[in-house]
């Protein structure tokens, strides 16, 4: 897709001003990296603190007397648990069990429910959905357009909203949310991200977005030499893949379904139906072929997304993401093999580039923050 048809966030022009590298990320103009570099974005949001553009990502709104048990049929996860103020991380399943996508959903009240999904598949999650209302008493509404979303990770993250806001962010538990001002701005504020660090996602209308980022630079001491660094995609990525975070496309897909990702969790098959629940009843029952593992590199060279593994000179699997993990100073990833392998202490051996060079597989997630 050429450059003047990309998509493009609210704070395109922002990331131009700061030198963002731009690229095209499943059809949006977004920065993959500023002239900090990957590693500098990335030890500093881990240190300190990074600033994230997800305006990409699309929201829907569910609302009416049937939101919370018409989203329930659509996901793996239990929507009837949440109480008001509260999120959850949850995937959409076809009926053979693999991802459509994974996403957020947010309860606001019994009949309102906010969706979070994925930038690139935001157009096909939307159809997804839309396709299974039957008589349902719900209005769907894509609103992805209208809202801006701002990332602010690492443990300065809560001091430098706070200045922002009069809401007491302490208050805000792990994946919950509320709604105030930031900045003055209308907001919702969710204490959520994908870095494996404390921090916060605001939403808001996307014409304040240029404000609320330059405010939150201004405030977090951008330039200083611990202040706050706008990061890019490539260091969002590198820290997820620290924290054995799944990326739909890689560990998650329509070829791959949650339980074999290590997403048990957010499959409750005792909660009643749901689209995909006798999919993964069955392959739960039967057990799986096939595992999630998380590796590191013994051998110098870095293992990429689709690379090939070989366990005694056979191919068994692939690599689902693989990167420098800059943190922890390693060469890491995460790959799929046989179950039978797939056992800490395991040796591996990864195509690169030609040669079978030598992994183990570690336990996962390979870095955890200090509570």
């Amino acid at each position: 897709m050429s450059g003047e048809n990309l998509k493009k966030t609210p704070l395109n022009n922002i990331h131009r001003v700061l030198g963002g590298k731009m690229v095209d990320f499943g059809g949006w103009d977004m920065p993959v990296q500023y002239p900090a570099g990957v590693i500098g974005e990335h030890l500093r949001t881990r240190n300190n603190s990074g600033l994230f553009d997800v305006s990409h990502m699309g929201e829907f709104w569910v609302e009416g007397a049937d939101a919370i048990s018409f989203v329930n049929k659509l996901t793996t996860n239990d929507v009837t648990k949440l109480v008001d103020g509260q999120a959850q991380y949850s995937a959409l399943t076809r009926e053979d069990g693999t991802v459509v996508d994974d996403l957020l959903v947010y309860r606001f009240d019994q009949d309102k429910l906010l969706l979070v999904v994925n930038a690139s598949t935001t157009e096909k999650d939307w159809d997804w959905i839309t396709s299974h209302t039957q008589d349902e008493n719900i209005t769907l509404t894509n609103v992805s357009a209208d809202y801006c979303q701002i990332a602010v990770q690492g443990k300065d993250a809560i001091g430098i909203l706070q200045k922002l806001t009069d809401t007491n962010l302490s208050e805000i538990k792990y994946y919950y949310f509320t709604t105030g001002k930031v900045d003055s701005v209308d907001a919702i504020i969710s204490r959520t991200g994908y870095t494996g660090e404390d921090g916060f996602e605001v939403y808001a209308n996307s014409k304040y977005a240029e404000q609320l980022w330059n405010k939150i630079l201004e405030i977090g001491n951008y330039g200083d030499e611990n202040g706050i660094l706008p990061c890019g995609l490539a260091a969002r990525n590198t820290l997820r893949l620290e924290s054995a975070m799944s990326l739909y496309g890689h560990e998650i897909s329509d070829e791959i379904t949650p339980l074999e990702a290590n997403l048990g969790w957010i499959c409750k098959l005792n909660k009643g139906e749901f689209i995909g629940r006798d999919s993964l009843l069955k392959q739960k029952e039967e057990g799986l072929k096939r595992k999630l593992i998380g590796f590191e590199m013994t051998e110098k060279g870095i293992a990429r997304d689709g690379f090939d593994v070989y366990i005694n000179d056979e191919k068994v699997g692939f690599v689902t993401s693989g990167s420098p993990a800059p943190f922890l100073k390693k060469n890491i990833g995460l790959a799929f093999v046989p179950s039978e392998f797939a056992n800490v202490g395991q040796e591996i051996k990864i195509d690169v580039r030609g040669k079978h060079l030598t992994a183990k597989i570690v336990p996962i997630p390979f870095y955890k923050r200090e509570k």
